[in-house]
């Protein structure tokens, strides 16, 4: 969707930002309960990283102090005695689920205790505006203040800035550039904005605007990613008020959008990585370029000239990423390469101010035994990809960190990598399965790393992702009732979209044939308590439906199932191996199959509808025994397969529900809801059939977006699975 450009008035003010000065907590590991809240401990599943590591930053005043933004995923602090990141911003809530993407960071080296965030994930028309923390003790603490401007995190560009600054002449004035709104100032330590007087950059609804601002002693430097090569693309100001031109700057199509900067304060020289496109997709030139700020004068120090032809003829197109330089050792460097997939990307470092480079990827050893799905199937661990964040260590000039589409690398020899990923949990998750039994604790399926078998909650899966296909995003996941060892998948696999599983998920083998809508529109699955039939839909990425098909040769063979409503999702009846389930959210009907799939026919009608997926589940054990969530519209169930359902009371929202085991003395499985029981979207648990509900997370334990999937567990009681959009999977525990 193209974003509509916001006037460049004040972005706050008076009795607004004065609202906006709530403290607010973050997340420090306890469960304290809040009231009407049963307590509860908090923790992720553990699957290493699995997102987009957009910009890390070392606090050059604090030994072992950094901080780490995602695209989607919030923000993190290092803890250098513990060897783990602690994630700052979990106690944003539904309504704040576009803040859970950073677009920038930045701390005060005058001030150790200070970080700021500049939130927003997205810069659409149908996304809420960004905001801005601030924090006095490291993120533990947060006060807020609400933009006029949206920022867009997991927009193209999201691995370039950073784009929050401190000024370093005055602790009190910060520096925000914007996509779409030009460059905001704020003189009183964010609590309001404006837009900065006699910037040149012309705001554009379609551009990047500022990628990048720097301090170089106490002049400031602002990359303009709207330049087409032969305008300028890097600003500077030495008063905080008139900004020009730097003279002298490279120009062309590799260096086009300037993604990143460092300034090293020994040879006074500023360097800046360039690319064609702002990344991390799409670009295929770039360039490395000092600035002597003392005369003004430009070299250029491009490792490696993008273009050339690998042994394979290919074309080695790339663009250049990171770049940062080291505190101790006066000119001493490290840059990376950038969307480089004929050669893979290669961190660069010299020890000469760019004359001479050397590739860490050459002498590298990868050691990814922690999180072994960078192994992507039997495939080995790549060294990088989508490196844009790097940053060096200031008080140990060995060790380097750099972020890709997955992890965070680091070093502390130069030669030894192994991802420093602890405490970092960014997937999307949005399939979960607790077996109720096998050797598994949870299965998972998530956006880009497919499905997960995990053995433990605390460590990553010792399987990695699951192989024969590899999957991209997972879009179905299913496990026969009757028959739990029989599990199959469907999502964006390398050679075939759909797979099944006899051993409860360990190993996998492809479906042997698929209908040709699988190729392009892999959709969910069901299979029959029984684990005889399965019953497949077909969904495009751009909300095309498809008819479903159906196989009872465990995907030898397909056929079409025309009475079966075009994009629903299907649910098998846990306890009747002939009876499927979909619900028709056009026409708000309820639909049944009482001969495994073959025909379907319609129930109860007149339910909710609309262009939305509601989400229809059966209780475990039950035949007919169906709970539907139609979100704002509440909570329906039927006990009589489909033919009637009743409201249930006291829900006033329902997105996603599950069940676990039932508490002692109940007879009844635990329901699990993420909903509202009145004005607030939290997670909640009934013991008792939905008659009543308990909370059970917190406001500091929130995690943005919440509504894709939860599961309980049908082995320990109380134990709860959590889906999120950016924070992986969380599991509670009562305490």
């Amino acid at each position: 969707m193209r974003t509509t450009r916001l006037s460049r008035r004040a972005v706050l003010s008076g009795a607004a930002a004065a609202a906006a000065l709530t403290a607010v907590p973050s997340l420090q590991g306890g469960a304290q309960a809040a009231e009407g809240v049963t307590t509860y401990r908090w923790r992720n599943v553990v699957q290493g990283g699995t997102g987009f590591v957009t910009g890390v930053l070392f606090h050059p005043s604090v030994r072992g102090l950094a901080y780490a933004r995602t695209d989607i995923g919030g923000a993190y602090r290092w803890d250098d005695s513990a060897g783990r990141w602690t994630p700052l911003i979990d106690h944003l809530g539904w309504d704040d689920w576009n803040l859970l993407g950073v677009e920038a960071m930045a701390v005060d080296p005058a001030h150790p205790n200070r970080l700021y965030l500049a939130l927003g994930t997205y810069a659409q028309s149908w996304a809420s505006n960004g905001a801005v923390l601030r924090s006095d003790d490291r993120g533990a603490t947060w006060r807020r203040t609400d933009l006029t401007v949206k920022l867009g995190a997991n927009e193209d560009g999201r691995g370039a800035g950073e784009r929050l600054l401190v000024d370093p002449r005055d602790s009190d004035t910060l520096w925000l550039g914007t996509r779409h709104d030009g460059l905001l100032k704020s003189t009183d330590r964010g609590a309001t904005w404006a837009a900065a007087t006699g910037f040149p950059g012309t705001p554009s609804a379609s551009g990047q605007g500022v990628t990048l601002l720097v301090a170089a002693g106490r002049t400031l430097y602002a990359g303009w990613g709207d330049s087409d090569g032969t305008a300028a693309s890097l600003f500077r100001t030495v008063d905080g008020v008139t900004w020009e031109a730097v003279p002298g700057q490279p120009a062309g199509v590799a260096a086009k959008v300037p993604i990143r900067a460092a300034y090293d304060r020994h040879t006074r020289e500023l360097y800046l990585t360039y690319a064609n496109a702002p990344g991390p997709n799409g670009q295929s030139d770039g360039s490395v370029h000092a600035l002597c700020t003392a005369d003004g004068k430009w070299r250029e120090v491009t490792p490696v000239q993008p273009g050339g032809t690998t042994d394979d003829g290919d074309t080695d197109s790339f663009g250049y990423g990171g770049v940062a330089v080291d505190a101790r050792r006066p000119g001493t460097l490290v840059v990376s390469t950038n969307n480089r997939w004929s050669l893979v990307d290669t961190v660069f470092r010299s020890t000469d101010g760019g004359r001479s480079w050397t590739s860490l990827k050459d002498s590298a050893v990868l050691d990814v035994s922690e999180t072994p799905y960078l192994k992507w199937g039997a495939d080995a661990p790549k060294f990088g990809w989508w490196i844009q964040a790097l940053a060096l260590d200031p008080y140990d000039s060995r060790h380097v960190v750099y972020g890709t589409g997955a992890t965070l690398y680091g070093t502390r020899d130069l030669k030894h990598w192994a991802p420093q990923i602890r405490g970092i949990e960014e997937a999307s998750a949005r399939l979960l399965i607790s077996p109720p039994a096998g050797k598994a604790q949870l299965l998972s399926g998530c956006g880009d790393i497919g499905v997960m078998y995990h053995e433990k909650l605390t460590a990553s899966p010792s399987r990695g992702m699951a192989s024969n296909p590899v999957f991209g995003t997972a879009t179905g996941l299913a496990q026969a009732a009757a028959k739990p060892a029989y599990v199959v998948r469907t999502g964006w696999g390398d050679h075939g979209n759909g797979a099944y599983s006899n051993d409860g998920g360990q190993t996998w083998a492809p479906f042997a044939a698929q209908p040709a809508l699988a190729k392009d529109a892999p959709g969910p699955i069901a299979v029959t308590a029984d684990g005889t039939v399965l019953l497949w839909v077909f969904v495009h990425w751009d909300g095309t439906t498809y008819p479903a098909y159906r196989s009872t040769d465990n995907g030898a063979t397909w056929t079409e199932v025309p009475s079966f409503p075009k994009g629903a999702t299907p649910v098998a009846d846990p306890a009747d191996p002939t009876r499927f389930y979909a619900y028709d959210t056009a026409t708000g009907t309820l639909l049944a199959s009482t001969d495994s799939g073959r025909t379907f026919t319609a129930r109860a009608a007149g339910l909710p509808s609309g262009d939305t997926q509601f989400e229809l589940v059966a209780a475990p054990g039950r035949s007919g025994d169906l709970w539907l969530s139609v979100k704002e519209n509440g909570l329906y169930r039927s006990t009589d397969g489909g033919v009637g359902f009743a409201k249930v009371a006291g829900c006033r929202a329902a997105y996603t529900l599950g069940f676990g085991k039932a508490a002692d003395g109940a007879a009844y499985p635990a329901v699990y809801l993420v909903g509202a029981t009145d004005s607030v979207n939290a997670v909640h648990r009934s013991d008792d059939e939905a008659k009543s509900w308990v909370r059970i997370n917190d406001d500091r334990h929130q995690w943005g977006w919440t509504g894709e999937a939860i599961a309980g567990d049908p082995r320990v009681y109380g134990r709860v699975y959590l889906a999120t959009n950016g924070r992986g999977i969380q599991y509670g525990e009562p305490v």
